[in-house]
């Protein structure tokens, strides 16, 4: 996985860096596999390795710029970036490290019906509303992201009847 991840942000070709992503989303679902987290497993390979990468190919296809070749960065923004990183690793860790993690003495484990029963619930504390406002705003998003990309092409001259 981190051979992948570093490989993903230093190929210069798009479809490689997208396929390197996905084989880092894959091996964090096969993380969530091996603690048993299968809820979790499942919706990282639905949702990003599945959904989120066939966008992202699906994007770079549309804009007709399937052999693109990203430009080099320049070493001292890459020295910046990496000293950042390392910052972020520093907190990351060091937080972890000092919560103490307990589980709760009476504590009963939820099972995949009742987060499903919750997200799709009518009642008091469900989120079917959101969970349809969301997608109905991804698919303006989509929509939008094609006509952008398209540009030109799809806004029909005055002078032609649609």
């Amino acid at each position: 996985m981190i051979v992948s991840a570093i490989a993903s942000v230093a190929s210069r070709k798009m479809l490689r860096s997208v396929i390197y992503l996905l084989f880092v989303l894959s091996g964090i679902a096969g993380i969530f596999f091996l603690v048993d987290y299968n809820f979790l497993a499942a919706i990282q390979l639905t949702v990003y390795a599945g959904g989120i990468i066939v966008l992202v190919i699906f994007s770079v296809l549309l804009v007709h710029h399937i052999e693109m070749k990203l430009e080099v960065s320049k070493f001292i923004n890459r020295l910046l970036t990496a000293i950042a990183c390392l910052i972020g690793i520093i907190i990351f860790v060091t937080i972890i490290y000092s919560y103490d993690f307990k589980v709760a003495e009476n504590s009963t484990t939820t099972t995949t019906a009742e987060i499903g029963m919750g997200l799709l619930s009518y009642e008091a504390g469900g989120f079917i509303l959101p969970f349809e406002v969301i997608s109905v705003l991804l698919l303006a998003v989509m929509v939008g992201a094609i006509v952008i990309a398209k540009g030109k092409m799809l806004i029909p001259k005055s002078d032609e009847s649609i």
